[in-house]
């Protein structure tokens, strides 16, 4: 049976910017504070990193400049995700030269495919690189949606490991562990669902929250792991104020500038997204104080 490329709290690590590139300075220490925090999986160049904003060049550098201040410590993944599948091949294979130990792959955008469409997408990645990937579901930014028979098809793929399912659909997500192998594994794509699909056989997150609170997700995650979810509720509930505060606005807008108020990297977004508005920005103040984070 296959080993998941990870378990517990994995990082949808922010990129900072500079006002021309990205602060690869800024990014390592990011890295090592989450290091520090026992994150069990870095996941960089995804929605949270801004890929779509960022060159070509500068989406490889950061790749590797992740690996390198991991050095090993824990798995890296990269989002290589695209609406064209060349582009997604291209992206994949020169994250994988780049040392990464797993891809995140995000379902076409645009495009709208159909699920056969999105069959012979993933398994035409699969198939051309070497590294074990996530498929990633999160309709509302795609339009697109994989259904449970779906997963079914692509779980039968030696490359593909699972998913990250931020759809919000309960119903989705029994289906595909009913349907699917048990080494077909799945990962929260959503903060204040983490211990309900960990609840229903998920096997970690793939987190914004982490970015600002990592021991608190690793706390979380390997009490579901423990099977203790008494305590694994209780710490959802607790972290429901800031998990709701960080998608205020679109993210990752509210978690940068979280970060950025706790001193961790500039406020910089990349257009079209921009800084928070004034009220929520003191709002999220005020959110990230009652978590002592300021």
């Amino acid at each position: 049976m296959r080993k998941p490329l990870f378990t517990g709290s994995g990082v949808a690590v922010i990129t900072p910017f500079t006002s021309e590139t990205v602060d690869y300075a800024a990014l390592r220490r990011l890295i090592d504070f989450q290091l520090q925090g026992g994150t069990d999986a870095v996941i960089v160049c995804g929605t949270t990193g801004e890929a779509a904003t960022m060159s070509y060049v500068e989406r490889m550098r950061t790749v590797e400049t992740v690996v390198r201040q991991v050095d090993g410590q824990v798995p890296v993944i990269a989002g290589t995700g695209a609406n064209s599948t060349e582009t997604a091949i291209t992206l994949s294979k020169d994250a994988a030269l780049a040392g990464v130990d797993g891809l995140l792959v995000v379902t076409p955008f645009y495009n709208k495919a159909t699920q056969r469409g999105l069959i012979r997408h993933y398994e035409t990645i699969a198939d051309a690189v070497d590294r074990p990937m996530i498929l990633y579901n999160v309709p509302s930014r795609t339009g697109v949606k994989c259904a449970a028979e779906t997963y079914a098809a692509l779980s039968r793929h030696p490359n593909i490991q699972g998913v990250k399912e931020a759809s919000g659909d309960f119903a989705l997500i029994q289906k595909t562990r009913e349907l699917c192998p048990e080494d077909f594994y799945i990962w929260s794509g959503n903060d204040d669902e983490t211990a309900p699909i960990m609840l229903l056989g998920g096997v970690g997150v793939i987190s914004v929250a982490a970015n600002v609170v990592p021991r608190e997700m690793r706390a979380l995650t390997h009490a579901c792991l423990e099977g203790d979810f008494v305590t694994a509720g209780k710490l959802q509930l607790k972290l429901r104020r800031l998990c709701e505060a960080l998608f205020w606005e679109v993210n990752p807008i509210p978690v940068k500038t979280a970060l950025a108020m706790m001193g961790r990297c500039e406020e910089r977004l990349r257009l079209p997204l921009c800084e928070m508005e004034p009220g929520n920005r003191e709002r999220l103040w005020g959110v990230l104080a009652e978590y002592g984070l300021v």
